[in-house]
């Protein structure tokens, strides 16, 4: 990796049972995640992603491009907005220095163009 390369884009589509799956997981129930009426009758446009099931997605583009997850050291976002589940988020990121074996990537997450995690800051260790 070296300053001004992209890492590989990261594209992937959530279903919509995602987000129970997730909760699950997680332990996070909280009906905007998993009750479609629920999250309409508060506003929403339907079910909303978990933030961090999206800021794992920026994660496993960074892992990705560094050989696994035993090269990520830091990762740092700032959530922007909602994403919603059987729209496709794509992850893009750029090396934007390497220092002593470390490169700083900076990388968003996007969904129907709209940036839902922005400023994500990796470091990842160069082997």
């Amino acid at each position: 990796m070296s300053p001004g390369d992209e890492i590989p884009t990261v594209k992937v589509t959530p279903d919509r049972y995602l987000t129970v799956r997730y909760a699950g997981a997680s332990g996070d129930f909280n009906p905007i995640h998993v009750d479609d009426d629920f999250a309409k009758e508060v506003g929403l446009p339907g079910k909303i992603l978990h933030g961090l099931w999206t800021m794992a997605q920026v994660a496993r583009a960074q892992t990705e491009a560094a050989g696994g997850p035993h090269a990520l050291k830091r990762l740092s976002v700032t959530f922007r907005g909602m994403g919603v589940p059987e729209r496709e988020i794509t992850v893009t990121g750029k090396v934007d220095r390497v220092e002593d074996g470390v490169a700083i990537v900076h990388a968003v997450a996007e969904q129907d163009g709209r940036a839902i995690i922005r400023n994500a800051e990796a470091e990842l260790v160069l082997e």
